[in-house]
């Protein structure tokens, strides 16, 4: 994982001071390392009955895509409100200063779906726990989480207790 490590670029006081941005773009500039992230993301989960991958929007979209891909499922894209252009399932969720919301169409995923969600960054959990929660209020159920970076420091991982955690790169 050094080797994907050493892709990552820092920003520092990014959105805002005291910030230290974990920038993926060179990693997906590099088509061989972005070959391998998506090898390691989904290899615990190769054999297991995934019926299809979620993303949430944005980078998310990334490696949740290719992933679905390699494993020759649907991907579902969980986005942000006035994205969706059919009815909608919605989920609002707390964020450090303010709140925010996700959203996916209602017939993206079945009930006896079986759904791998993907996105690049653990932090604080949120967004990951509250994506689980709007493919569950249609009925699927998440196989895992995966994640291309965990901040460790920010305890994402705990609002995720409920679930299988993978993370390739640990901060």
């Amino acid at each position: 994982m050094e080797r994907l490590k050493n892709k990552i670029r820092d920003i520092p006081d990014f959105p805002k001071p005291g910030i230290v941005f974990k920038d993926i773009t060179p990693l997906v500039k590099d088509p061989a390392a972005l070959r391998l992230t998506v090898h390691q993301l989904l290899h615990p989960f190769l054999g297991r009955d995934i019926t299809a991958v979620a993303g949430m929007e944005a980078r998310g979209f990334i490696f949740g895509a290719l992933v679905a891909w390699e494993l020759g499922v649907p991907f579902i894209p969980l986005r942000k409100p006035g994205k969706l252009p059919y009815d909608v399932q919605s989920v609002s969720y707390e964020l450090e200063y303010g709140s925010a919301e996700l959203q996916v169409h209602i017939d993206a995923v079945d009930r006896n779906d079986k759904v791998l969600l993907i996105d690049d960054l653990l932090a604080t959990g949120g967004t990951a726990k509250a994506s689980c929660e709007l493919i569950e209020k249609l009925g699927a159920s998440i196989v895992a989480c995966a994640f291309v970076v965990e901040l460790d420091f920010l305890a994402g991982r705990e609002l995720l207790k409920d679930y299988q955690v993978h993370a390739l790169i640990h901060y």
